[in-house]
């Protein structure tokens, strides 16, 4: 027993490892990456600090705490996305979906293991712009271990809420011969339901149901919540139940729809 799981953690590390020597291989877009995250922490800070001109509080949140998740945000944005539209798109197009299939381990816990080591790594090379957004910003991290535990479990839990969810949207790949459409779709809804642009608690009520009937929340507004303070430590508990809750049901829709999904496969080029 102890040798196969040691086995399978061998292979499944194997593929987890090879992340960051793609990253080493295009690091130009890492570069370009972080400029862009750079120039959208200006412009929020900004236009944040115009919308608190006239002093008070906004829906219970001070400038202070909007200032620090909005930071946060634009942080860790890039961990709550994931490449699943475009990774499906490619193996199709390419005709390598029968090679992924034929392969001796299961597809979806490679392609996740390959996802958990980039979250690593993301949160590795953000370093950086958190130093940034510290020293020029103004951003105040909690000095309560306690928050920093809670923050690293809801965004393991949130990570893998929207992996399953998008591997279940990826599907669509094998229903038409573009994905990008598919890919400007999802980012453009999850960029806002996620509450990467505008704090949930800024939305009206019926708009923040709707933003917690989709799974994006998960993957960034709750554990940035947590981070920033706006949810108390009290409510992780709860959080955290949601949080699995979202995980179970995606990871079985997830392997539900690809099975059925991958029986009708269209093809490009001759």
């Amino acid at each position: 027993m102890m040798r196969r799981l040691r086995r399978t953690l061998a292979i499944y590390g194997s593929v987890a490892s090879m992340t960051p020597k793609t990253f080493l291989a295009y690091s130009i877009w890492v570069w370009v990456e972080f400029f862009l995250q750079i120039m959208a922490m200006i412009i929020f800070v900004y236009f944040w600090r115009a919308v608190y001109a006239g002093g008070g509080a906004l829906n219970g949140l001070s400038l202070r705490q909007t200032l620090n998740y909005i930071l946060l945000a634009q942080i860790i944005l890039p961990l709550a996305q994931t490449r699943a539209v475009f990774r499906f798109g490619f193996i199709i197009r390419e005709g390598q979906l029968i090679i992924e299939l034929l392969r001796p381990l299961d597809f979806q816990a490679a392609e996740y293991a390959d996802s958990i080591a980039r979250l690593g790594l993301y949160l590795l090379l953000k370093l950086p712009l958190v130093v940034i957004a510290w020293l020029f910003f103004g951003l105040q991290l909690p000095a309560n271990p306690a928050v920093w535990g809670a923050f690293a479990v809801a965004l393991v839990l949130g990570h893998a809420v929207l992996f399953f969810f998008d591997w279940a949207y990826a599907c669509l790949a094998f229903y038409t011969t573009e994905t990008w459409g598919l890919s400007v779709v999802r980012e453009g809804v999850a960029a806002f339901f996620s509450g990467a642009l505008v704090p949930l608690a800024f939305m009206p009520g019926w708009l923040q149901g709707v933003a917690n009937a989709l799974p994006f929340a998960q993957g960034l507004y709750v554990p940035i919540s947590i981070l920033s303070g706006i949810a108390p430590l009290s409510d992780v508990p709860r959080l955290w139940l949601v949080q699995i809750i979202w995980l179970v049901s995606m990871l079985a829709a997830s392997r539900l729809i690809f099975r059925v999904a991958v029986r009708t496969v269209t093809v490009q080029g001759g």
